[in-house]
């Protein structure tokens, strides 16, 4: 039954199939014109079927047919299509490809073939993937390139094949045993003191891919299970490891990677680490445990602290966010509490930066909103020698984008462009909005206005 009755099946049709008649088909060319294009087709039609009524997988398909036509005919032309396509690289090899490639270059016999095959996956030379196909692995690739590297001879077949045309000419009487194994011996010597001296090649090899993460980077932060250091890799991909849990993190790639003031996350007691792609870029914490594992359904993997939606962690964005992006749909400018004197805020979608407030004591983000546009009103403390406010005041609330006194020491950029209306005004400044959908723990959702689009456009032209 089942799978048993197949392979009979299978079996009982190869073997009638092997003393039937051949398949005979008469094969049609044709070649014909469109406009200067020249074409050819070919097709196939069956006239005996033969073994293919044993095996039907074997047949010839119906769509491989052509019409019957004569030189000179004409025919309208149904459909033309263009399409445009890229080469993609061959597939890895089956394990009927590599038996075929090992009889074509005379390695190996029958019976020692499949012992091959099974040495190289039982060494984790290459893995059996779906559809019988051998995958190289890191090892096996580290290992080609290696010998390649040092004696090429190693990994060609010419060697191995002529070693066996030598034991095939001992079967056949041709060759003394003693003489050719003396020669091979003597080969295989020198090549093995010759790899021996050039070692250092293989280990430089080795090194880059099998280096042990817990031998390599230095400590950085503590893991939030066990409370050990992590070690930064800064080889890229950049990462850090725990070498007490064996465990690793991704880390944002293309900046710099710092301590984030020992400050730990509420969620999973992991230190907080801070990437900056720096001075003039942006800059946010991150938990390097949520950056992997997202803790709340409405954040992905590779989110920092300024997409956050925890209703109450001080670096969230639910407590840092001002207002929505005019740059991005979906980005909110959230500040930058790591930026003083020379304060900003940043999309978290985005490269937009906005920069105010420069040599200000303390800047922090209000829970009140703007009553205009929404967005969260802001609190700053200037120090009382370089304040810029009016009648030498230290302190002001208001809203970024609406208040008057702020006007001035606000600069929108993205790349080097600033705002043209911080540069004299072109009447009132329209508003930015953070919304009516409220966060978890009072925080506004973020929200652009649709009527003030045109205006904000000015920002970036």
């Amino acid at each position: 039954g089942g799978d048993g009755w197949r392979l009979y099946e299978y079996i009982t049709r190869h073997f009638i199939a092997t003393v039937s008649a051949d398949c005979k088909y008469l094969q049609t060319t044709i070649s014909f014109s469109i406009g200067p294009e020249r074409f050819t087709c070919i097709g196939k039609v069956v006239t005996s079927p033969g073994f293919t009524e044993i095996m039907p997988w074997h047949s010839i398909p119906l769509e491989e047919s052509l019409p019957h036509c004569e030189k000179g005919d004409l025919f309208p032309i149904g459909e033309i299509k263009l399409l445009e396509k890229q080469t993609s690289p061959p597939d890895y090899l089956t394990e009927a490809e590599l038996i075929t490639l090992m009889e074509k270059h005379g390695i190996g016999t029958d019976a020692s073939i499949p012992v091959h095959i099974n040495n190289i996956c039982q060494r984790n030379y290459v893995t059996v993937e779906s559809g019988r196909r051998l995958k190289p692995t890191n090892l096996g690739i580290v290992l080609v390139h290696g010998y390649y590297k040092i004696d090429a001879e190693l990994v060609l077949p010419t060697i191995r094949s002529a070693v066996e045309k030598q034991l095939n000419l001992i079967a056949l009487g041709k060759a003394n045993y003693h003489q050719v194994l003396e020669h091979t011996l003597d080969i295989f010597k020198r090549k093995f003191h010759y790899f021996v001296d050039s070692i250092a090649g293989m280990d430089e090899l080795m090194e880059v891919s099998f280096s042990p993460l817990a031998a390599t980077g230095k400590p950085l932060s503590r893991c939030g299970k066990c409370h050990r250091f992590m070690k930064y890799i800064q080889a890229k991909p950049s990462r850090l490891h725990c070498s007490h849990c064996d465990d690793t993190y991704s880390l944002p790639q293309n900046g710099t990677i710092k301590l984030y003031k020992e400050l730990r996350c509420p969620l999973d007691d992991f230190e907080l680490v801070l990437w900056s792609s720096g001075s003039r870029g942006k800059s946010y914490p991150l938990c390097p445990y949520c950056y992997n594992h997202p803790p709340f359904r409405d954040m992905k993997k590779g989110m920092g602290c300024n997409e956050c939606t925890h209703p109450t962690c001080q670096h969230s964005l639910s407590m840092l966010g001002i207002g929505q992006c005019v740059e991005c749909e979906n980005g909110v400018l959230v500040l930058d509490s790591t930026s003083g004197p020379k304060w900003k805020m940043a999309c978290n979608k985005c490269n937009v930066i906005v920069h105010f407030f420069e040599n200000a004591h303390k800047v922090r983000v209000s829970p009140e909103t703007c009553d205009l546009c929404d967005a969260a009103l802001v609190d700053v403390d200037f120090n009382k020698a370089k304040s810029p406010l009016p009648g030498d005041e230290t302190q002001h609330s208001g809203c970024v984008f609406c208040d008057p006194v702020f006007q001035d020491l606000v600069e929108l950029k993205h790349a080097a462009m600033r705002h043209p209306m911080h540069r004299g005004g072109q009447g009132k400044r329209q508003g930015r909005g953070r919304g009516k959908g409220r966060r978890p723990g009072g925080r506004l959702n973020p929200k652009k206005p649709k009527d003030k689009m045109a205006a904000l456009a000015a920002y970036f032209v």
